[in-house]
């Protein structure tokens, strides 16, 4: 069983910064891609990025591109999200997710549902 624990969300000021950790473990981490999706109150659940197992292939959405930065840890199994410049739209609760394959198909990791294992979550509040 894959067990996926977000930690790192808490209250920030506009233009501050946070990381978010995601520790996995179950199977073997080092050989699957890892995502982050986001769910605000009232807005349906939404990709974020995603890393490969290499770590040298990397995806954002366009709404935080050049703000955040995904990594990961195969030695820890843990994948990290760097938020920076952060705006009152990025609060939500972030969440973890692991798909249930690999694929050379890059629009395979922005689609929720190829995701089958998921954190429970951690809130992060961006005040203006």
């Amino acid at each position: 069983q894959v067990q996926l624990v977000e930690s790192g969300g808490g209250l920030v000021q506009a233009g501050g910064s946070l990381r978010l950790s995601c520790a996995a473990s179950g199977r073997t981490f080092s050989r699957y891609a890892m995502g982050w999706f986001r769910q605000a109150p009232g807005k349906e659940r939404e990709f974020v990025a995603a890393i490969r197992w290499s770590a040298g292939n990397t995806y954002y959405a366009d709404s935080v591109k050049g703000r955040f930065t995904i990594s990961r840890d195969n030695a820890k199994n843990t994948v990290y999200l760097q938020m920076n410049s952060l705006k009152p739209e990025d609060t939500a609760v972030y969440y973890c997710a692991a798909p249930s394959r690999d694929s050379n198909n890059i629009y395979f990791y922005y689609i929720m549902g190829n995701y089958v294992y998921w954190g429970q979550g951690t809130q992060v509040t961006v005040s203006s």
